[in-house]
C-alpha cells in the first residue's frame, strides 16, 4: 500500500519531500551536536537551506512585470531594492523587464545586480507598441490637441496612450511570459512598506484568485466617454461569451457602475500595483474584448487607461470571490497611499496608518469594493 501510495504522487513532490526529510535528518544531527548558546549568535545555515529548499518546491509560475525606460533606472532601483527587502529575498522569483527601446548594459547590470533572482529583458514590437492600422493618426492627433486644451491629464501623451493599450491587450501575449501563470506589476518611484512573509503567488493560487490591488480609484470621465457603452455593445453582440457570465449577483460589476448598467461610476483598480492570473486576460472572453476595444479606436480618440479596461473586465468576468484586496501590503504611488491600519501591522510597517488613501471619501472607491462584495447574492 505504501508503494502503492508514493507511486501516485507526483515525482517533483515526491524528491522535495525527501530532500525535507534528509534535511531535517541534517538539523537533528546538528542540533545534538552544536556549540553552546554563547557560541551561536546566527540561524543555522542548514535551518536556512531547508526552508529555501521547501519555499522553491512549493512556488508557482509567478513573475514580476515591468515596463520601463532607461531613464527611469534610478526609480525601479528603489523598488527593487525594496521589493527584494520585503519580500523577494525569501521567495526568490524572476523579474521580466519590457521597454519600446533596447535596454543599455548599464540597466540592465545595475537592475541585475540588486537580485539574485532571474532577470529578462523584453523589447516590445510594433504590433504591441505603436499605431495599428486602423488607427487614423491624423484624427488622433486632432483628439490629443482638444483633450490637451480640456487640462486633462496626459491628454498630448502619445506614449501614454501606447502604454494604456499594452497593458491592456498585450503584455500576457510577449513571449518572455509564456511560462509564467500569475504575475505582479511593479513601477518605478515606487514605496512598498510592509514586511511579507507568505508567497503571494502561492496565496493567489491556493485561494482560486484571479486579481489583487490595494489601492481603487475613481477615473477623470473624460478620458473614457465612450468606454462603458462600448463594452456593453460587445456584449450585445457577442451573446455567446455574454451567456457565460457569472451573474450579476455572482460578479462585481455592482463596483463600477451604481445605476444597474446604465453608465460607469469611474471607479477602477489601480493597476500601477496589480497582482493577477495571466489566465484573465488570456481567456478567449478577455481576448475579444480588448480586439472590440482596440478597433473602436478609444486607446488614441479618447485616452482609455489600462485600469479601467481592466477593472471594468475583471468585474464583468469574473466572481467576487476572485477578487482579493491586498491590505497587508503597504505601498505608495504618486502622492496616494494604502497603509495597512491595526496595531498588527506596526511591527511590520513602516508607513503612517493615518495615511491611507482609503480613507479619501472623495477619491478612494474602497468602500464601494466592500459594499459591492458583500451584497447579497
Amino acid at each position: 500500500m505504501v508503494l502503492f501510495a508514493i507511486r501516485k504522487q507526483k515525482l517533483p513532490i515526491f524528491l522535495a519531500g525527501c530532500l525535507m526529510l534528509l534535511l531535517l535528518g541534517l538539523i537533528a544531527t546538528f542540533s545534538r551536536n552544536k556549540p553552546s548558546s554563547s557560541e551561536v549568535t546566527e540561524p543555522a545555515d542548514t535551518e536556512l537551506a531547508a526552508l529555501s529548499i521547501y519555499r522553491h518546491a512549493h512556488k508557482v509560475k509567478g513573475c514580476y512585470v515591468i515596463l520601463i525606460r532607461n531613464s527611469e533606472l534610478d526609480g525601479i532601483v528603489s523598488t527593487i531594492t525594496q521589493i527584494e527587502n520585503t519580500f523577494n529575498s525569501k521567495f526568490d522569483y524572476p523579474f521580466v523587464f519590457f521597454n519600446d527601446e533596447p535596454f543599455t548594459d548599464k540597466f540592465k547590470s545595475t537592475v541585475a545586480s540588486l537580485t539574485k533572482s532571474r532577470v529578462l529583458f523584453g523589447l516590445l514590437n510594433s504590433t504591441m507598441w505603436g499605431y495599428p492600422d486602423f488607427i487614423d493618426q491624423k484624427y488622433a492627433a486632432e483628439c490629443r490637441k482638444s483633450m490637451t486644451e480640456l487640462g486633462i491629464p496626459y491628454a498630448s501623451s502619445e506614449s501614454y496612450r501606447h502604454m494604456c493599450r499594452f497593458q491592456s491587450g498585450f503584455f500576457f501575449r510577449h513571449p518572455l511570459l509564456d511560462e509564467f501563470d500569475y504575475y505582479w506589476r511593479l513601477e518605478p518611484y515606487v514605496d512598498y512598506y510592509c514586511q511579507i512573509d507568505y508567497d503571494v503567488f502561492r496565496f493567489m493560487k491556493d485561494n482560486k484568485k484571479k486579481y489583487g490591488f490595494n489601492i481603487a480609484y475613481k477615473e477623470h470621465i473624460e478620458t473614457v466617454p465612450t468606454l462603458w457603452q462600448t463594452v456593453m455593445n460587445f456584449l450585445d453582440e457577442y451573446p455567446d461569451i455574454a451567456r457565460k457570465l457569472p451573474s450579476r449577483n455572482e460578479s462585481l460589476i455592482d463596483f463600477v457602475t451604481d445605476d444597474d448598467g446604465q453608465s460607469y461610476n469611474t471607479c477602477h483598480f489601480w493597476s500601477n500595483f496589480e497582482v493577477g492570473d495571466l489566465s484573465l486576460w488570456r481567456s478567449e472572453a478577455y481576448l475579444k474584448l480588448f480586439d472590440y476595444l482596440d478597433k473602436s479606436g478609444g486607446f488614441f480618440y479618447e485616452r482609455w487607461g489600462d485600469a479601467p479596461v481592466h477593472s471594468i473586465a475583471a468585474a464583468i468576468l469574473l466572481k467576487k470571490s476572485e477578487f482579493h484586496f491586498f491590505n497587508d501590503i503597504g505601498y505608495r504611488h504618486t502622492s496616494y497611499t494604502h497603509c495597512p491600519v491595526g496595531d498588527a501591522f506596526r511591527t511590520k510597517c513602516s508607513c503612517d496608518p493615518n495615511n491611507n488613501f482609503d480613507f479619501n471619501t472623495e477619491l478612494s472607491c474602497y468602500s464601494k469594493y466592500k459594499a459591492a462584495v458583500h451584497a447579497p447574492h
